[in-house]
């Protein structure tokens, strides 16, 4: 049996927010210390990275990654304290929702029916009305 996986935003207004896609990419500039390997890391252009780390800027105040440009020693990324701090923030928030999420739904674990081909195609025709099914049906005829 598979555990339970719950996948956090959290949003700080309407339009601000941080979720497993920037956090991600904030761990992986951490450990690589290049926005561009961070990208390659992740299967993500460079561009989308960008735009997840300009994203990130617009958030907080202050800065959670410190870049430097490329030149005779190559450019990098440093994650700050504030950027340390969120990410740690974030992954014990997940941890503790996942915990959460066991108490509450592990045992239903067991319920779960495996995964087939066609469902959700035999989800939808279950959903559909029966009188359509069966107008469908008399044109059908």
């Amino acid at each position: 049996m598979s555990r339970l996986k719950i996948t956090l935003r959290v949003d700080f207004d309407s339009v601000h927010a941080i979720g497993p896609g920037k956090v991600a990419l904030l761990e992986k500039m951490r450990d690589c210390g290049s926005l561009s390997q961070a990208a390659r890391e992740l299967d993500m252009s460079y561009r989308r990275a960008w735009q997840l780390l300009a994203s990130l800027n617009q958030i907080f105040r202050e800065p959670l990654v410190l870049t430097s440009t490329g030149g005779s020693g190559g450019g990098g990324t440093t994650l700050t304290e504030f950027g340390q701090a969120i990410v740690a923030a974030y992954r014990q928030f997940e941890k503790e929702t996942n915990a959460r999420a066991e108490k509450y739904f592990g045992h239903m674990l067991e319920t779960v029916s495996p995964e087939r081909k066609g469902t959700k195609r035999t989800i939808a025709r279950s959903l559909r009305s029966p009188s359509a099914a069966a107008s469908r049906r008399s044109v059908s005829r």
